[in-house]
């Protein structure tokens, strides 16, 4: 019963550990649970076994421990739980297709420094370069870039 007992701590101990490093990195909680259950299993060997046997089982115990780590990142298990994509797009792009420098359009708002405008049947958010431009005055594109278009009246 001895010995099902210190196998069973040291398990669960090394299972935690792994669980800790794959499934859940950084919450180290789960890690940090590991490692007290694999201390107890180790503490229990030395308060029932002679020292020599309890050395014995911390030995087998940080090599299991690091075997297991090793093969683990050797192997690449951790590659079938990594993020491997990445999402390459971007808001707004192609929201400024069609439109030129000099282009003329028609405010749709105030703009004071930031409003609306219209050019070719849509609406757009601008900025104006030349300070307040009321409501249907016409504008001129004076800057486009950064997803960002600059009016002038």
């Amino acid at each position: 019963m001895t010995w099902f007992i210190l196998i069973s701590l040291l398990t669960i101990g090394l299972i935690l550990i792994l669980t800790e490093i794959i499934f859940v990195p950084g919450t180290t909680i789960i890690g940090v649970l590991g490692l007290i259950v694999s201390a107890a299993g180790v503490y229990y060997s030395f308060l029932k076994f002679d020292t020599s046997t309890a050395w014995i089982v911390l030995g087998i115990t940080l090599f299991i421990n690091f075997v297991a780590l090793f093969y683990g990142f050797k192997a690449g298990v951790w590659n079938k739980f990594a993020l491997k994509d990445s999402i390459q797009s971007r808001s707004f792009d192609g929201r400024l297709l069609g439109l030129e420098l000099g282009m003329e359009g028609k405010a749709v708002s105030d703009i004071k420094p930031i409003g609306k405008a219209e050019f070719l049947d849509k609406i757009y958010e601008v900025k104006s370069d030349s300070g307040f431009i009321s409501v249907g005055s016409i504008v001129f594109i004076t800057k486009l870039g950064d997803n960002r278009i600059t009016v002038k009246k």
